[in-house]
């Protein structure tokens, strides 16, 4: 299989590359990792089963060269432009390369699913840029391709992998959790691209659910 991740060198991309790298069930899974700079990804360059490529994420053609060849696609990072050209730069480049599988992050609250005093607080601190994030997310469900949105908690750098998924039409359970647990779900539909296709998910620590703040 082969997977491009664009914003390859963000937090969480790093851990999902180190994992398909490093884990024996992915050993046949092939990388092609697109950054604005690709230096910063030069420890990887001599790996056999890594591409690593310079990718704007705001240039149609530098996206769609990025995306010719692939089974599936991992943005890391939230589109937050009022202009969502992030999204329909991704969108295009695979209808145009009949590239189907895309995860693409995004932030908790774009359905007014986060409750209580930290849904509001969640709300007051993300209101910037949630609606170009609430767009994101309806462009790729109304793309015709077989997404994944990831509704991110607010990250801490915990290395325990625990967490509970949430879907678009259910409460979101939790306020914090951990990059690795961020990552452990991209694993999870790279595993078994079924997982959450053609729905929102959440993913955060279950026992954080009903604090008033994150939990770093």
């Amino acid at each position: 299989m082969k997977l491009l991740i664009l914003a390859a060198n963000g937090q969480i991309a790093r851990i999902v590359e180190n994992r398909i790298l490093n884990e024996n069930e992915f050993k046949d899974v092939e990388l092609t990792l697109g950054l604005r700079n690709s230096n910063r990804l030069s420890n990887l360059a001599s790996n056999p089963r890594v591409n690593v490529i310079e990718t704007d994420l705001e240039d149609a053609k530098s996206v769609n060269d990025a995306v010719v060849g692939q089974d599936m696609v991992f943005v890391a990072v939230v589109d937050h432009d009022g202009d969502n050209a992030m999204t329909h730069n991704v969108i295009n480049a695979m209808k145009n390369n009949n590239v189907d599988r895309v995860a693409f992050t995004n932030i908790l609250g774009l359905y007014n699913e986060v409750p209580g005093e930290f849904g509001r607080w969640n709300h007051q601190q993300v209101s910037g840029g949630l609606q170009a994030a609430i767009n994101s997310d309806k462009l790729l469900e109304e793309s015709g391709l077989t997404y994944t949105t990831l509704r991110l908690p607010w990250l801490n750098d915990r290395d325990e992998v625990k967490y509970s998924v949430t879907t678009k039409n259910q409460q979101y359970d939790g306020v914090s959790g951990s990059r690795q647990s961020v990552a452990d779900v991209v694993l999870h539909i790279v595993k078994d691209p079924k997982f959450g296709a053609n729905d929102s998910l959440g993913m955060a620590d279950p026992d954080t659910q009903g604090l008033d703040r994150p939990v770093y």
